[in-house]
């Protein structure tokens, strides 16, 4: 059985982007998320995975010897901007294949504008984590939490988005040797 390492993007003393109206942060949002991805994945086993610091990271992951990673996030700006984006590193043609089975099932769940899929190297921000795991890795933005509007799609397509990573996990996994 294919191992997918989920990480929940940052953690509870460093929360992430937050929705002020809500006062949810994106780690809170996506721990709860990241429970449910686990229960409705068929045949991969899940590895749900707490991050120590961001430069450990990679190193923790690499420990667990996953097939594929996942990271999950939200995006954040200037509460007016939208959208659906995933995040690979720029060398890994199978992180491409991923991110792309991965934004088709997060655009066609929230029904959001598609970002599309973004190649980002070791400068970029999230560039560490892509090039410096051994597995291909896959950081998601699947909407902005600081758009109030993008989280209340969030919220209200929430089941059809905890279905499209999980089914997407799964057709992911395939993938991989």
């Amino acid at each position: 059985m294919k191992t997918c390492a989920l990480v929940i993007g940052h953690k509870k003393n460093s929360p992430g982007a937050v929705n002020e109206h809500r006062n949810l942060s994106e780690f809170t949002f996506n721990e709860a998320l990241a429970k449910e991805i686990e229960s409705a994945v068929v045949g991969v086993h899940i590895q749900r995975v707490y991050r120590r610091t961001y430069s450990a990271l990679p190193s923790d992951l690499n420990e667990l010897e996953p097939d594929f990673i996942l990271s999950l996030h939200c995006n954040a700006f200037n509460k007016t901007a939208s959208g659906t984006e995933v995040l690979y590193y720029h060398r890994s043609a199978l992180g491409l294949q991923m991110a792309d089975i991965l934004q088709a099932h997060l655009v066609h769940a929230l029904g959001l504008p598609n970002r599309g899929i973004k190649p980002k190297n070791s400068e970029d921000r999230g560039g560490y984590l892509l090039q410096k795991t051994n597995a291909p890795c896959l950081i998601a933005e699947p909407f902005f939490i600081d758009n109030d509007h993008d989280l209340e799609i969030a919220f209200t397509s929430y089941a059809a988005l905890i279905e499209a990573y999980a089914r997407a996990i799964e057709q992911m996994a395939e993938l991989v040797d």
